[in-house]
């Protein structure tokens, strides 16, 4: 009699993480657009950002820490250094070059060039022999280019210097994501929870896109009014408090993304990314102006199928071969926040109602 209830209770639950998921994504993009438009330099906005990131996921840790009284994962120098900087220094690029795009691309195009990322992914899973060939994977590869071609193909907003950003950022988180991957599932690393993670990748993030900064950006910024060559004050805590804003959208990003994954799928995450996707074009064509032909349009809908026939043969291959050695071979409760962790009459009683079932959690 409960499972019409239960039912409905996880389908609210899962509603309500999506859309909390999509108001930080969709929410992050638009305003690094935003503020782009005033303040032009996004590499100093993405160190800000991670140096936001590393404070509240420390004070997490901490809290996470007291309130559960056992002490979160360390790594040591040697394993810090050569296991976790490439994951670091590839995510530092992604993030650094996406946010630089916005300088020159409008939001639309950004959005579509940053879905071809699947395609370099997809590469580097290979690579790296997590995924396994199969003869699907060339259509889903010619769907994602054909409709990444369609879309920029006479396009009247297209930015050759801001798409070879986005373009080189959509490369580089193919290794970013991979390595995500195979450092989030080395179970001795004990690197499962986001936020250790963030904690651990934040410091190398920063040190690695700091020479970046300072070749590009680093005299024009010394010599800004917006900062160091203030006259004012309150234009220096304008700038200091819209950058902020910035760094709490990133680290609620990465949190609802947690959530999302933790209490639903990675399944679920995926195809809400799809229609995340639509709905930022949406925006991007009401709010922002942005404008897009009929063939951009078609373009942008054969990459999506291509990327819904990535997701499904997913989904198919990984519930016929059931769990892969390389997936995590514990879910302890050490691993979850406490705010994830349920109650443990209510897991023992889950385990024996008919009416739910069991979701594995595969990590992208």
């Amino acid at each position: 009699m409960a499972c019409p209830v239960q039912f409905l209770c996880r389908g609210l639950r899962t509603v309500g993480l999506v859309l909390l998921y999509y108001v930080f994504s969709i929410g992050i993009t638009f305003y690094n657009k935003w503020l782009m438009k005033g303040f032009h330099y996004p590499l100093f906005m993405t160190l800000v950002h991670l140096t936001i990131i590393f404070c509240l996921s420390a004070l997490t840790r901490q809290a996470v820490q007291w309130w559960t009284g056992k002490p979160r994962v360390t790594l040591r120098w040697k394993e810090y250094l050569r296991k976790v900087a490439p994951t670091a220094i590839a995510t530092a690029l992604d993030i650094g070059l996406s946010n630089w795009s916005f300088l020159f691309i409008t939001i639309s195009l950004y959005t579509m060039t940053k879905s071809s990322a699947v395609l370099f992914i997809l590469f580097f899973s290979l690579v790296f022999k997590l995924e396994e060939p199969n003869p699907f994977l060339i259509l889903v590869v010619l769907l994602i280019s054909c409709g990444l071609f369609m879309f920029t193909f006479e396009s009247t907003q297209f930015n050759l210097e801001g798409f070879i950003l986005v373009l080189l950022a959509s490369f580089i988180g193919g290794i970013r994501w991979t390595l995500t991957q195979v450092l989030t599932q080395k179970a001795e690393l004990g690197l499962q929870n986001p936020i250790d993670a963030m904690y651990h990748l934040q410091p190398l993030m920063f040190l690695g896109l700091f020479p970046l900064f300072l070749f590009n950006e680093g005299l024009s910024l010394s010599t800004s009014e917006k900062l160091f060559r203030v006259t004012e004050l309150s234009p220096l805590l304008y700038s200091l408090f819209t950058l902020s804003i910035g760094g709490l959208l990133a680290f609620g990003l990465g949190f609802s993304e947690f959530l999302l994954v933790s209490r639903t799928s990675s399944l679920t995450l995926s195809i809400s990314g799809i229609f995340k996707e639509v709905c930022t074009l949406l925006l991007a064509a009401f709010l922002m102006g942005d404008k897009m032909s009929m063939l951009n349009w078609l373009g942008f809908a054969v990459c999506l199928c291509g990327i819904s026939l990535h997701v499904g043969l997913k989904t198919y291959y990984t519930k016929n071969k059931g769990p892969s050695l390389r997936q995590l071979k514990s879910k302890s409760p050490e691993l979850e926040l406490p705010l994830l962790q349920r109650n443990g009459n209510e897991s023992k009683d889950s385990a024996t109602d008919e009416c739910d079932e069991e979701e594995e959690i595969t990590l992208h």
